[in-house]
């Protein structure tokens, strides 16, 4: 079992426009069924982790409908709706603590960390964050939220084209990031 974070990001750096917005994403040319792809990912997923921006992103962009059969935990301060039928937990509990949960969850499958650089950072900081995807998009955003806010050493393990995306798998070094 690994925990990952999946994500696309702009050349830049940025996985959301500074409204929260992934306009610029969503009209990417990607194959959903080709190299390092989500539908593929997904399946691999036992439980997931996202923060508050990206879950009202979700609901928003849903109509209030929830479209993962995992149970996720919500991390966040602010008391948000839960769509009838959903496993939704909302937490403001530590890391590690929701690892452990989701980890039981998940059986023997993967823990997704969704959204949110700063969210993976954190599981990352705890020592709970095994690999990052990212599949960079052939877009610059300027500003907006970046895709780690914090140093972290990566160790490449395998690349891939899908369309126009450039794809990366990458493990998470247990070692101090050089601060340099």
């Amino acid at each position: 079992m690994a925990t990952h974070y999946f994500t696309a990001s702009s050349l830049d750096g940025f996985i959301a426009t500074t409204d929260h917005s992934l306009d610029w994403l969503l009209k990417q040319d990607v194959d959903p069924d080709g190299a390092m792809a989500y539908q593929q990912f997904e399946k691999t997923i036992g439980a997931l982790a996202m923060g508050a921006s990206t879950y009202e992103w979700v609901l928003e962009h849903e109509q209030g409908e929830w479209g993962y059969t995992q149970p996720a935990w919500v991390f966040t301060h602010r008391d948000l709706p839960v769509p009838d039928g959903a496993e939704v937990t909302l937490t403001q509990a530590p890391i590690a603590e929701v690892h452990e949960a989701m980890t039981a969850a998940a059986g023997e499958q993967d823990l997704w960390i969704i959204g949110g650089g700063d969210l993976a950072g954190q599981f990352a900081d705890a020592g709970l964050l095994d690999e990052v995807w990212v599949q960079f998009a052939p877009v610059t955003l300027g500003a907006g939220a970046p895709l780690f806010p914090r140093a972290l050493d990566l160790e490449l393990l395998d690349v891939a084209r899908n369309r126009n995306f450039l794809c990366g798998r990458y493990r998470v070094s247990r070692r101090t990031p050089n601060t340099k």
